[in-house]
């Protein structure tokens, strides 16, 4: 009876830390496709122009969401071991160095611009124009990197809501002044920019004073041992990066597969990759809302209620994803017909819905164990995962499937792969959890 309580106790505290991720994660998602959709109507260049951006917003993420994973992960911790000031302490480490790690990034990455632009194969005609872009798209990604700071922090001391409500608020801000900024103002493309730091500064105005009101982040820093405590925090955060890092390498072998059956087979991936965003947005809410739920139990030593709250987390995403799954699968026909008239792309967009979304359950099931792994201190093992999902899992199932079967076993490698990714994943969790049961012991 006091286990079906628990469950329903832990079930009840992760809905209410997930909602507010999950309207977030899609409201960040519809800005980004409203920015492209503004952005496409000023023409080819633009959008180019815009396009090569993504690799190298990437490089910034990987930066901002590796030290996030790790800030959630350390500071969760130590409020469930009851060290309340070193936890504010070292929130105000994580700005700090935070502050200085994205400045440092998007300098070198305006120094360098020309040659990034050319390594990247833009034309000499795109370089004015990027280089209109590249300065207030820069100043952009350093404030998205400092309010991403500021969730991370809001998320390790439990709170959900005030990052969800304002990534909603900063999107739908952005969306309203984009037409105003690139159109009305005559700003152009730099004006989708200027949309973006403007509403992410009002984001920053908000959620800083709110911290410093809390007493979340104080900045005595010197009684927190910085050294030793950077020491913890890069234990954490490089693996993440890497693994933030790995997925878009994945993805553009993965695109070069599918570039082996013509142009046709190249958009209907891509349109089935964006799909896919939307999809599993539930479980990216998740690997949002609990690994400061997991890093307080574990701080408290209460690993049984890890492994429920896990559990009631792998049932939900099995049982979710796969009634998306078979959404897709009944309506993929429809579908493909709305997002494309061209009579080459659309049924091989069916034959994708038909196939790949099937495993998001299990694809889902190897995102939580990466995000569950790093909550637990074990950031190696999720780099391990993430490695072992892309480059023996997902790639060599693509590989063999476009070898035996052409386009549709190219897809069918997908669901292939994307099902021993999520059997290993949770293989590799559960060995993991159990040397951690034998840690206290020894």
């Amino acid at each position: 009876m006091t286990n079906t309580a628990d469950q329903q106790s832990l079930a009840h505290q992760l809905f209410h830390m997930t909602w507010p991720m999950l309207f977030g994660v899609l409201s960040l998602m519809t800005f980004q496709l409203a920015d492209s959709a503004f952005v496409g109507q000023l023409g080819q260049e633009p959008l180019a122009a815009l396009g090569f951006t993504v690799p190298m917003q990437q490089l910034i993420s990987g930066m901002y969401v590796g030290l996030g994973i790790a800030t959630t992960a350390i500071i969760s911790r130590t409020l469930g071991s009851g060290d309340e000031t070193r936890a504010h302490r070292l929130g105000g480490l994580v700005i700090t160095v935070g502050a200085a790690l994205a400045f440092l990034l998007v300098t070198g990455l305006w120094l360098l611009q020309e040659q990034i632009m050319t390594l990247l194969g833009a034309e000499q005609a795109l370089l004015p124009v990027i280089r209109s872009y590249w300065a207030p798209w820069l100043v952009a990604a350093w404030t998205g990197a400092m309010l991403y700071f500021g969730y991370a922090v809001c998320r390790s001391h439990g709170d959900t809501k005030l990052p969800g409500y304002l990534m909603i608020a900063t999107s739908l801000l952005n969306i309203a002044l984009d037409p105003l900024y690139i159109f009305v103002f005559g700003w152009g493309l730099p004006g989708a920019a200027w949309a973006t730091i403007t509403a992410f500064t009002i984001g920053a105005l908000i959620v800083f004073p709110t911290l410093l009101r809390r007493g979340w982040i104080r900045f005595d820093l010197k009684q927190v041992r910085p050294v030793r405590s950077l020491r913890q925090l890069n234990s954490i955060m490089a693996p993440a990066m890497i693994s933030q890092l790995m997925p878009p390498f994945a993805s553009m072998l993965a695109t070069a597969l599918a570039a082996g059956f013509g142009s046709a087979a190249v958009a209907a991936w891509g349109l089935g990759t964006r799909l896919e965003f939307f999809s599993i947005v539930v479980v990216l809410a998740l690997t949002m809302s609990m690994p400061p739920m997991i890093g307080r139990l574990l701080g408290a030593g209460e690993l049984g209620q890890i492994q429920r709250l896990v559990g009631i987390a792998v049932r939900f995403i099995l049982g979710w994803q796969l009634f998306i799954g078979l959404v897709w699968l009944a309506s993929s026909g429809l579908v493909s017909r709305i997002f494309t008239q061209d009579p080459q792309v659309a049924p091989v967009v069916a034959n994708y819905l038909v196939r790949v979304p099937l495993s998001y359950g299990p694809l889902g099931i190897c995102m939580l164990m990466v995000s569950t792994c790093n909550a637990l201190g074990m950031s190696l093992r999720a780099l391990l995962i993430s490695t072992l999902r892309l480059f023996a899992c997902y790639l060599p199932m693509l590989w063999v499937g476009s070898q035996l079967g052409g386009l549709t076993g190219l897809m069918t490698g997908a669901l292939a792969g994307n099902l021993l990714a999520g059997t290993m994943a949770w293989l590799v969790y559960r060995r993991g959890m159990r040397r951690l049961e034998k840690q206290p012991a020894a």
